[in-house]
């Protein structure tokens, strides 16, 4: 049987973040970190990537920050040989960078956020593809790529129409792309996150804008990027061989669809409140 103990598996091993400096990009970093892989940080801030990657060398990793913008060809591709140069391989890729964009009723958007937002929700995580699939095919050692999608992919929020385009893109882009690297070993998935407690997230919603959010949570709770990070690993790990193409929902219940009224979980919770019919 293959070894699918995670804290093993990426030891020797090299995994690669972009949106690395905060979030569930430094979570994922972190994680990697301390299951051995060397890390390479991707991001547009210099001190963010710094930052994590002393968090990285105290986990007992080495680290590689390379500032930057993922929407730019020549970036990428400087990004993906300076990772080669450095560790001469990569073996996983979470290409977590994004940006929230603006979140307005569609006839107060102007064609210039649409674009902002797709050149680095779509554009940006398929170059990186590009450049990844591209090494990890020329090594022959195979590897394995998740992106961060969103479950705004599947569900939806009023004003959030280029953000929930971008992220669906992202979803319908990995089928072509995991069929054309599974035979030669390299499997590509995504993750989709719920509410989760990063900045990104404080961005957009005060304490007392998340109310509804957490009422509508079954765990009553925001997520965390560590319980991202742990999925990020999983399914680079030897443990996810066989899953490749798939989108995958991290968000405890939260896009199952339904209405939750207030009071709802007390009622099911009381005895004698179902009864036989």
């Amino acid at each position: 049987m293959a070894d699918t103990d995670v804290s093993t598996t990426f030891r020797g091993k090299v995994a690669l973040v972009t949106g690395a400096g905060s979030g569930m990009g430094r979570a994922a970093a972190v994680t990697f970190a301390r299951a051995g892989a060397a890390v390479v940080l991707a991001g547009r801030r210099r001190a963010e990537l710094e930052s994590v990657a002393a968090e990285v060398e105290a986990a007992g990793a080495r680290a590689l920050a390379v500032p930057t913008d993922v929407s730019k060809v020549e970036e990428v591709e400087r990004l993906v040989r300076a990772t080669l140069e450095r560790f001469d391989r990569l073996d996983a890729a979470f290409n977590n960078a994004g940006v929230e964009g603006a979140f307005a009723p569609i006839h107060e958007l102007a064609p210039e956020d649409f674009d902002h937002t797709f050149n680095i929700n779509v554009r940006g995580v398929w170059l990186c593809m590009k450049y990844e699939m591209d090494a990890m095919l020329r090594s022959g050692r195979g590897g394995a790529i998740v992106n961060n999608s969103s479950w705004l992919a599947h569900g939806a929020l009023p004003g959030a129409s280029i953000y929930s385009a971008s992220k669906a893109a992202l979803d319908g882009m990995i089928r072509a792309v995991a069929l054309e690297g599974m035979a030669r070993g390299v499997r590509v998935n995504n993750v989709n996150p719920g509410i989760i407690d990063t900045p990104m997230l404080r961005r957009l919603l005060t304490d007392e804008a998340l109310g509804p959010f957490l009422a509508h949570s079954p765990a009553r709770r925001l997520g965390s990027p560590e319980e991202v990070a742990d999925v990020v690993l999983w399914l680079c790990s030897d443990g996810a061989r066989f899953v490749t193409g798939q989108n995958l929902l991290v968000d405890g219940a939260y896009a199952i669809a339904g209405h939750r009224p207030p009071g709802a979980q007390a009622i099911l919770s009381t005895p004698g409140a179902a009864s036989d019919r």
